[in-house]
């Protein structure tokens, strides 16, 4: 059984595609945003009632079941798991997001945040974004089929062998007419800046411009991006940073 989520809501192409892209691998349970939710990282809503409604109106198929939720992408995975699926999932995938969620954006997005939450619960979870510049849309670049095939392959490995405990997936797809090929690398260390645009009288929107601190090294999901290949970062839930606990033991003595 997999579980699928997102940050874009139920009628978003992304979501629907990943949806009939695994859908041989057993039952679906799309419980999804009834509306877009980026931005929102692992945000729950802890202040307000979450409903959630079957729906019957998207194309589907006996082994898709589509719901959709008033809360966020993390609200989506906890009703899930303990409201709705009939046992727990032995996957879940969040996405196609509509855009990349490579380097820090991995902090700030819902899709990632659902991915981290499904960790934190023990299910092996992966997150998958497709690359596109500000003002594109998802069909205008849509993934090819053999990149959904190949998806789907990923997908099979992880059921059939799980992951490392803590450990989920960050999938980034290029835009691209055909799979080139997988890049298992690291998340590239970048800079959001410039990132209120005014909007009236101190009041601002948030945009920004997101900065690449190293365009030359080879082993980052950008570059990844830029070469073409689909990149696949390993992410942790636990952010203790144990290299430095020596460091600040030795600061406090």
């Amino acid at each position: 059984m997999i579980l699928i989520t997102n940050d874009d809501g139920f009628a978003a192409t992304g979501i629907q595609e990943l949806a009939k892209a695994v859908s041989h691998l057993g039952d679906v349970y799309v419980v999804a945003p009834d509306g877009g939710r980026s931005g929102v990282a692992c945000a729950i809503s802890s202040n307000t009632p979450v409903r959630y409604e079957p729906l019957t109106r998207l194309p589907s198929s006996p082994l898709i079941h589509w719901f959709a939720c008033t809360g966020t992408p993390v609200d989506c995975v906890k009703l899930a798991l303990e409201r709705i699926l009939p046992r727990h999932p032995d996957l879940i995938l969040s996405g196609i997001n509509h855009g990349d969620n490579a380097s820090i954006s991995v902090h700030y997005s819902g899709t990632m945040g659902a991915v981290l939450e499904g960790c934190m619960k023990g299910i092996p979870s992966i997150g998958v974004s497709l690359y596109l510049r500000r003002g594109e849309k998802y069909e205008d670049h849509a993934v090819p089929e053999a990149t959904l095939g190949e998806i789907g392959k990923i997908c099979e490995k992880v059921l059939q062998q799980g992951l490392p405990q803590g450990v989920c997936l960050n999938i980034n797809i290029p835009q691209s007419d055909t799979f080139r090929g997988w890049r298992v690398c690291r998340q590239t260390h970048g800079q959001w800046t410039a990132e209120w645009l005014p909007d009236g009288e101190r009041t601002f929107q948030l945009t920004g411009t997101f900065t690449d601190l190293e365009p030359d090294a080879p082993d980052t999901d950008f570059a990844a991006l830029r070469a073409g290949y689909c990149s696949i970062v390993p992410v942790r839930i636990d952010m203790t940073a144990h290299e430095a606990i020596d460091h600040i033991s030795k600061l406090i003595s």
